[in-house]
């Protein structure tokens, strides 16, 4: 029996994109482009790529490395080096590959950075893992302070101090690497073609309020979102890609038929869930089977929105660029409060007709795993729908459990069962 995932035409797209772009990184130096070090959440690809520079991601390559299954030997390496097993994984592992030569994920080498860019300060580990980088590299750093949502609105006047930091600092910083001036109508023409892939990707994911649902929101999700979270936001390739894709999804629609797993199309949709956190990229595929196997669609998805609540009604606004992207940096899912993070995790499980409501909290990453037990508890009083809970990690083998995890699993489909049958 063949072991080989079965993938439809916008996954092999979106894989030719991600190869492109690996590709392209480790023919910077030679070609004389240069590369900016950021993160996904409140990226700014758009204003990154107006200049001529190409962003560089630490968490992708990270997770990557995790798929590829060359996390475990980078994590420990970084271990040996001093660094506790506490600390988040992604972290390790990207030092790891640092201190064994900077081979990307593909076989190929990444590029130094000509800046460090942390442009969302929601998750303090992103603030550390820079400064372990700075100490690696000899290139200038750059961070936005970016507000925390604590009353759950973005205000006016944080808008404006972000938009400051932008055009007082980041920009000149930016111009000053590239040697390109700031061209304000090339980065308007960015943020409509960002706009334009966001309206499909959002169609793609709600979607799935169809009966059976033509998609897996979170694990097919995680495919979704690769172009417009990494370094594609922007560009003519992701307006096509998610052209692409919607076709694709409607198709699946028109003839009633469920998401593409590993072993093919989901034959009978059976349990219909709202899944919180990251997955596990170590063993990503098993992890996968364990729902298709069961018949359980991911509906909708907290991890799919790390890198922005399109969903909730943003869009980059090429009338409005730079309080375009301060918004955006503000409107990670994480730098939502805890009221507005139970407040849409409550509308998921509504709006997608979700059976219950499952965790996988990852060892290492505080920014999702705080408090989540506690959510876990107030939606389920809200909705009366099943909770779940089940643990493993972003890409450290050791803390993936394949029969704890399965064991977990089978017990709370049981429980929707019985909830089915009003035990």
């Amino acid at each position: 029996m063949s072991t080989a995932a079965i993938k439809d035409a916008s996954m092999e797209q979106q894989k030719a994109l991600m190869a492109g772009y690996f590709d392209a990184l480790a023919t910077a130096p030679e070609r004389g482009q240069k590369c900016v070090y950021t993160f996904v959440p409140g990226n700014l690809t758009e204003l990154i790529r107006s200049f001529d520079l190409l962003p560089v991601l630490p968490e992708i390559n990270a997770l990557q490395s995790g798929m590829r299954g060359k996390s475990a030997d980078y994590i420990g390496l970084a271990e040996r080096g001093g660094h506790s097993e506490d600390v988040c994984t992604y972290v390790k592992c990207d030092i790891g590959m640092l201190k064994s030569g900077n081979i990307g994920p593909t076989g190929k080498p990444l590029p130094k950075p000509d800046l460090l860019l942390l442009s969302y300060t929601g998750c303090f580990t992103f603030l550390k893992w820079f400064e372990l980088l700075r100490e690696e590299y000899d290139c200038p750093i750059m961070m936005l302070h970016i507000p925390y949502q604590g009353d759950g609105e973005i205000t006016p006047e944080m808008r404006d101090y972000v938009v400051r930091q932008i055009k007082d600092e980041l920009i000149p910083q930016l111009e000053r690497i590239s040697g390109v001036k700031y061209d304000e109508d090339r980065l308007r023409q960015a943020l409509a073609l960002s706009s334009k892939a966001e309206d499909d990707l959002v169609w793609t994911l709600e979607s799935a309020k169809h009966v059976p649902s033509p998609i897996d929101a979170y694990f097919g999700g995680v495919y979704y979102i690769g172009p417009i979270f990494t370094a594609f936001r922007g560009t003519q390739d992701a307006v096509d890609y998610y052209r692409l894709l919607r076709s694709e999804v409607q198709g699946r629609i028109d003839q009633k038929l469920g998401p593409v797993t590993p072993d093919g199309v989901l034959e009978k949709e059976r349990y219909r869930l709202v899944v919180e956190g990251p997955p596990n990229w170590t063993s990503f595929r098993e992890f996968w089977k364990m729902f298709s196997c069961e018949g359980a669609v991911v509906v909708a998805s907290t991890y799919t929105k790390v890198g922005g609540l399109y969903d909730r009604g943003f869009r980059h606004d090429p009338d409005h660029p730079l309080e375009s992207l301060a918004d955006y940096c503000m409107g990670c899912y994480t730098n939502l409060n805890f009221p507005r993070r139970i407040e849409l995790l409550e509308s998921y499980i509504n709006e997608y007709q979700a059976d219950g409501f499952l965790i996988n909290s990852v060892k290492s990453c505080n920014s999702f795993s705080a408090g989540q037990l506690m959510i876990l508890r107030e939606l389920e009083r809200r909705t009366g729908r099943a909770g779940g809970f089940i643990e493993s990690d972003l890409v450290d083998p050791r803390y993936f459990s394949a029969a704890n995890i399965k064991n977990r699993l089978e017990s709370y489909f049981q429980m929707i069962e019985a909830k089915r049958l009003g035990v």
